[in-house]
């Protein structure tokens, strides 16, 4: 287990390394200035070339690269140009919002999706089969922004069920509560999650379809197990390892995605922080929470890699 888990440390890391790098250099090639962007198209030049001291433009890349890695590693991520406070709050406010939404909208697919493709592939070639993957073609074909527009014009202003958006809070103190909170995040989430509980239901079907066919199945019908018992003692756990490892990758898209949604619904999370960052060329906060979702994709592989040996330890012998 030990040789297992250091592998995956050591591509953990090398990943996250190879990552920064990438970032750096994709918003360092950006055109634009952010001292000039700050200061107006109409700025003095001096006051520009000031600012842009002040700021640490004017050092050598490789500089700043070092510079920002350092500051990684000891949660220094320095100040927001556009804000004039401290990124690691304004990441820290917004992840508040940004992680429960996606938590709640990878809950919601996992349940659908896991009923869904259970569910169809127990009636293969009949007509409960047909329906669900009719359904979850069209879940596919679905942009989860356009959807989320359809989920406002229905829920909140036909039904007024809903806010069309804006976020109460978690505090009561600020308006909210935990009820409050989590009604408001249901409609984005259910927008983010049908998408991938369409992909995931499909993912489901074949996978269980492939190990309904194992003759372990036929053994456990022949004691007189009933179909369910068989389904979800048995079979769902032997197919859950493509599973897993598409669950691992949702949940980076849901990350992702959020920074549209967010938007839709303008809530104040780390996707709309991005998207006002850009806007502001705010290269400082969009650097830190670029690399801060890939960070969470890398761990949510390693933590998706562990889960292999933990369903299957075929897989921690075939790697040690």
């Amino acid at each position: 287990m030990s040789v297992f888990l250091l592998k995956r440390l050591l591509t953990l890391i090398a990943t996250l390394v190879a990552t920064s790098a990438v970032v750096f250099l994709v918003l360092e090639i950006l055109p634009g200035n952010a001292a000039q962007m700050l200061m107006g198209p109409d700025a003095a030049p001096e006051a520009v070339q000031a600012l842009a001291v002040q700021l640490g433009l004017e050092q050598p890349a490789w500089q700043r690269y070092l510079q920002w890695i350092h500051g990684l590693l000891v949660l220094d991520l320095g100040n927001s140009y556009a804000y004039s406070s401290p990124v690691l709050d304004l990441v820290r406010e917004r992840l508040a919002l940004t992680v429960p939404l996606a938590l709640m909208a990878m809950l919601i697919t996992t349940v659908l999706a896991l009923l869904a493709g259970v569910y169809a592939a127990s009636r293969h070639n009949r007509w409960g089969d047909m329906g669900v993957m009719g359904l979850a073609q069209l879940g596919i074909a679905i942009p989860n922004f356009w959807f989320a527009i359809l989920l406002i014009l229905l829920f909140s202003v036909k039904l007024q069920w809903f806010s069309a958006g804006g976020f109460p809070g978690w505090s009561e103190d600020e308006g909210g509560g935990l009820w409050a909170a989590l009604k408001a995040l249901l409609l984005p989430a259910i927008s983010l999650a049908v998408v991938q509980a369409a992909i995931l239901a499909r993912i489901t079907r074949s996978a269980v379809l492939d190990v309904l066919r194992e003759d372990f199945v036929r053994t456990a019908r022949a004691k007189g197990l009933t179909q369910r018992a068989v389904l979800w003692g048995h079979v769902l756990r032997n197919a859950m390892i493509p599973v897993v490892t598409v669950m691992g990758l949702q949940f980076a898209n849901l990350l992702a995605g959020t920074i549209v949604v967010e938007n839709v619904f303008y809530l104040p999370g780390l996707g709309r922080l991005i998207f006002q960052s850009i806007a502001n060329r705010d290269l400082i906060v969009v650097r830190n929470c670029v690399m801060l979702l890939a960070t969470m994709v890398v761990v949510v592989n390693f933590v998706v890699d562990l889960l292999y040996a933990v369903i299957d330890p075929r897989v921690k012998a075939s790697d040690i």
